[in-house]
């Protein structure tokens, strides 16, 4: 059962049109004609292309983001001259794309425009949660309306191709790239990836306020070992079919233009020239027909990888089925080389030309190459109060209420709020990591959104009360890409001493600790996923007031809160908000917006404990339900003796500030036969005193199967808007599509038997039901 989102599904819509057809009109759809007329177009590009010309548009250059009048006279507009430059990266601005692309199209022999590229992770200038954030809104629709608006933004100020989404399945938290995924299942993330093209893509790429969409990184980057960035990866064929490859296909499925080669290796060749990866699951498997772009210099660090040279490695990944090379210049400088010498034909390259020549021509570049970027177009739509207006409520509804004692929450517009924490009055830090094209000293910070959302009703008082980290040299380390966290060298104590005494002054404390923006991210690593302990220390500090404090919780990755979750009376998760962040967390401090996130990866007690995720295996030995409710330790079974078997939070979780009650899931058959499709439904009711949405969660367990099955699985998801005292029924429907899997020998199938049926509010609270479905 899939959670509908409301755009069908549609192959991408070419629009690359030549000069001979520049009058003809917009094709909506991959017709037969449209393919036969781009086909024709590009074979008779392609015949008048030199090889060198070839190999130039598998050529991608980062633009060091150089000035207009750069654009012809730097070394990259020498290349472009000579048709040396397929695309750009990281050049933002109309009318510096502009002239970039004015170089491509009037100064190059062929003409060929080019495409321009950019890391919109979570929004452009108007930046949305980061991608965790967006996953645990558990709203689809909400997901696409943030990447639509990424889009349209991005489009007008140039760039027609992002990075995104980055669909990395992982359980490992201490990988800082856990921020830009969408967590541990492979439902919910496959859900999100599609929601994340449709919104990118839309219906038509040859339509200006569309882009192309990149879906990163194939394959299996979220499981590195030791969660250090670029580390080796090494899985069975089974995982990575059933849990980790799901969200890639999603995308494919989605009709995604363009993929791109991940870090690590799989099976002991690196993915950039990993021919098993590219060529036998990627294209010929799933089909997928959009090119292949490396990483980061991805195929430069094959060497390292012991790959061989440069030489080798980028014939490698050219035999891999790699299309593109991101700023390494392997294939501009060695191919020639190594199609003389036998090492690759030149109808790979042409094969891999054409590949980039059919994602221009389908975004209409050849239409019109300055169809994206629009200077006074830009002015409009460009972090626009529509779309701030977006991204403050899509913020407010990724926030987990993980905590509530006394119903704390929300605050009352009345008395006196104390504001303390490192970064209560920091702009940059609230877009999150991967937030490159944002204005980041536009962001709201939390003091500013707390006083605009109460006004004058409430008196707003503030301390910093710690760093970030005692230790400087970590915070500098913290303070990556110009996310500075305003050090306060006046010394722990002082620091401490005045927010005790501008907690005295208040009725109650809104504390906003955790991680700083680039605590998390790419090559943000982290041995401990604790909150550094001079936090720890503030909250301490604060909780001997006798002030109620409700904690807000800055972080881009699951926390170890077992050291603090017992401390405050309410914990709020905001993850990092975006633009509107202060606003936002505003909003649902003070009740405007009822809490409905819930997380989309476990957090656990401690480190120990990781990897920890919900649709784990069972063993030969596992410990009793009872004592694992109790935290008892029993030998000789599966369980530490110093720590819990459960976390401390499990997938799905989070509170409202209302209640909800389920009644007993009823199923339309129980022993259901076939292609039957069996309907679930169970009532949920709002027995609490607020209305509020409640994520209804419906997981599987295969009982019995010729692979081992994991304890349940999620099979769907819907959010429903209940009134107080208001019930309503929520029916999933199930088919045995719903019930495949890979088995050891890579069958995709279904096999007849129990099942338990599985309906609650989140992985760890649900109410089952039996079937027996058979053949």
């Amino acid at each position: 059962m899939k959670k509908f989102i409301g755009i069908a599904l549609l192959s991408l819509s070419p629009l690359f049109m030549a000069q001979q057809i520049i009058n003809q009109p917009v094709q909506t759809f991959q017709t037969a004609q449209y393919q036969s007329t781009k086909k024709a177009f590009i074979d008779n590009l392609i015949a008048q292309m030199t090889l060198q010309e070839k190999i130039g548009q598998l050529n991608l250059p980062t633009s060091g983001d150089f000035t207009t009048g750069q654009a012809q006279s730097s070394n990259i507009g020498k290349k472009i001259e000579q048709g040396l430059v397929g695309g750009l990266f990281n050049i933002k601005g109309a009318d510096k794309i502009r002239a970039v692309q004015k170089v491509a199209v009037e100064k190059s022999r062929l003409k060929i425009p080019m495409i321009f590229g950019m890391d919109v992770i979570h929004g452009y200038e108007t930046t949305f949660p980061i991608p965790l954030g967006l996953a645990a809104t558990w709203d689809t629709d909400l997901v696409q309306q943030s990447a639509q608006i990424a889009a349209r933004e991005a489009a007008a100020d140039g760039i027609n191709w992002t990075f995104s989404p980055m669909v990395d399945i992982s359980r490992e938290p201490r990988w800082g790239r856990v921020s830009e995924g969408s967590g541990e299942d492979p439902f919910l993330a496959s859900e999100v990836a599609k929601a994340m093209v449709y919104g990118y893509q839309g219906k038509d790429l040859a339509l200006k306020n569309t882009i192309l969409a990149c879906v990163k990184h194939f394959a299996l980057y979220g499981a590195p070992e030791g969660g250090m960035d670029y580390n080796t990866v090494d899985m069975s064929h089974t995982r990575m079919f059933n849990e980790y490859f799901p969200p890639y296909k999603a995308a494919v499925d989605a009709g995604v233009g363009s993929v791109m080669a991940s870090f690590n290796e799989v099976d002991g060749i690196p993915a950039t020239g990993n021919k098993w990866l590219m060529d036998e699951v990627l294209r010929k498997k799933w089909g997928f027909d959009g090119f292949i772009v490396t990483d980061y210099t991805g195929i430069n660090e094959m060497v390292e990888h012991g790959m061989g040279d440069l030489q080798q490695s980028s014939a490698l990944a050219l035999n891999a089925g790699i299309d593109m090379d991101m700023v390494g210049e392997g294939f501009l400088t060695t191919l020639e080389k190594s199609l003389k010498e036998g090492k690759v034909s030149e109808a790979q390259i042409t094969q891999a030309a054409r590949r980039i020549l059919e994602a221009k021509y389908d975004l209409g570049l050849f239409q019109d190459p300055y169809r994206y970027g629009n200077a006074a177009e830009a002015k409009k739509e460009v972090f626009s109060q529509k779309n701030r207006d977006a991204a403050r409520s899509i913020a407010a509804q990724s926030m987990v209420l993980l905590k509530n004692d006394n119903q704390v929450l929300p605050l009352k517009k009345q008395g006196t709020v104390a504001v303390i924490g490192p970064l209560v009055n920091n702009s940059v830090n609230m877009p999150g990591t991967w937030s490159v094209a944002t204005k980041h000293g536009s962001a709201v910070t939390l003091v500013d959104g707390l006083k605009q959302v109460v006004g004058k009703d409430v008196k707003i008082l503030t301390a910093k009360g710690s760093n970030v980290e005692d230790s400087e040299k970590l915070e500098n380390i913290y303070a990556a890409h110009g996310k500075v966290v305003d050090r306060d060298n006046r010394g722990k104590e002082v620091l401490l001493k005045e927010a005790v005494e501008v907690a005295s002054k208040a009725d109650v404390i809104v504390l906003a600790i955790g991680e700083s923006a680039e605590m998390s991210g790419e090559s943000s690593s982290r041995a401990e996923i604790t909150i550094p302990q001079t936090q720890v220390d503030l909250l301490e500090a604060l909780k001997k007031t006798g002030k109620p404090i409700a904690m807000v919780l800055f972080t881009g990755r699951p926390l170890a809160l077992s050291n603090v979750h017992e401390t405050p009376d309410a914990i709020l998760n905001a993850w990092f908000p975006g633009t509107e962040a202060g606003l936002a967390i505003a909003d649902v401090l003070f009740g405007k917006v009822n809490p409905s996130g819930k997380l989309p990866m476990t957090f656990p007690r401690s480190l120990g404990q990781v990897p920890i995720y919900y649709n784990h295996k069972n063993t030969g030995r596992p410990l009793n339900p009872q004592k694992v409710e109790k935290c008892e330790y029993e030998r000789f079974r599966a369980n530490y003796m110093d720590e819990c078997n459960t976390p401390l939070y499990p997938f799905g979780y989070g509170l409202s500030y209302t209640s909800f009650t389920y009644s007993e899931p009823r199923v339309s058959k129980e022993r259901p036969k076939g292609n039957d499709k069996l309907q679930v439904s169970v009532d949920v009711s709002n027995t609490g005193s607020y209305d509020g949405a409640e994520v209804v969660q419906l997981y599987v367990r295969d009982l019995v199967g010729s692979n081992t099955r994991p304890v349940k699985e999620l099979k769907g998801f819907e959010k429903v808007l209940l009134k107080k005292g208001e019930t309503k029924t929520v029916t999933f429907t199930l088919t045995p599509e719903d019930l495949k899997f890979y088995d050891h020998k890579l069958n995709y199938e279904w096999e007849e038997g129990e099942f338990d049926i599985m309906v609650g509010t989140n992985s760890a609270e649900v109410k089952s039901k039996r079937i027996y479905w058979s053949k």
